[in-house]
């Protein structure tokens, strides 16, 4: 009897564990299909904001391409100088330049999403989904820019918010332009064409704020306050935040958001 007793209690504990790793399995699909319709949504709009950025540079090709073929003839018959020619030779060949990174970055948001294992973790919330501009369009630009530049998508985000409150059109009176208020010459080092474009805005700002991070051997801090102020001016005061209080303010403030200590 006692025997049998036994054998009762471990089949219910292993038809309950069964139920209970049933039920985290049908609430990971009821959670997944939604997830991965707003995800397919999402990646459609990425895709949309490449495509149209691809379509921006090719029509930039074929006008330095037509103006070249001009050129070469001014050139042939002495009208204009050798140096003017390669001039045109280098600007055509950095445009061609941008159609092949939008044609990579295409192709990277073209891949499949990675498959997501059904278990408890998976259902709870990204980090990802902790913050939002408030534009699906532009939080997905963040994030494939973020990531495919190696700099943390929030860190892009708490830096956008306090440049331009994700304002796309905003300007500032010094003249720096879009979401992440890049200066003209910013935006031509990263081959922004328009600074207002959504994508080409973050794209540039992204880079430069890796580039940044990457001067100043990671030093958040430090790279915020060249964003604001110029690397020079980081430089210039030893590898400090320089002594502006609008950019020790720039820097506290997002430091504050990101949730990191100032070093310096």
């Amino acid at each position: 009897m006692e025997d049998r007793r036994l054998v009762f209690i471990d089949i219910s504990a292993r038809f309950s564990k069964a139920a209970l790793l049933l039920g985290f399995v049908v609430i990971g699909l009821l959670f997944a299909v939604p997830a991965k319709a707003q995800d397919t949504d999402s990646r459609s709009e990425l895709k949309g904001s490449l495509n149209s950025l691809s379509t921006l540079y090719q029509s930039e090709v074929a006008r330095l391409e037509k103006r070249q073929k001009e050129s070469k003839a001014l050139y042939d018959d002495g009208l204009i100088s050798r140096v003017e020619f390669e001039n045109g030779e280098k600007a055509l060949a950095d445009a061609r330049a941008k159609v092949e990174q939008a044609a990579r970055e295409i192709a990277a948001a073209n891949q499949p999403a990675p498959a997501v294992a059904l278990n408890a973790a998976s259902i709870l919330p990204s980090s990802n989904n902790a913050w939002s501009t408030g534009n699906s369009k532009i939080d997905n630009l963040v994030r494939h820019y973020g990531k495919l530049h190696g700099v943390d998508p929030f860190l892009v985000y708490c830096l956008m918010s306090q440049e331009s409150s994700f304002t796309v059109g905003a300007t500032s009176p010094k003249g720096a332009q879009g979401l992440m208020q890049l200066m003209p010459g910013t935006a031509a080092r990263y081959g922004v064409t328009n600074p207002y474009d959504v994508a080409q805005n973050i794209m540039g700002g992204t880079r430069y704020l890796k580039d940044l991070l990457k001067l100043f051997n990671g030093r958040v801090d430090l790279a915020l306050a060249g964003y604001n102020a110029g690397e020079g001016a980081v430089m210039k005061y030893g590898n400090t935040v320089p002594p502006y209080n609008e950019t020790r303010n720039y820097v506290r403030l997002i430091l504050k958001r990101y949730g990191q200590k100032q070093t310096s």
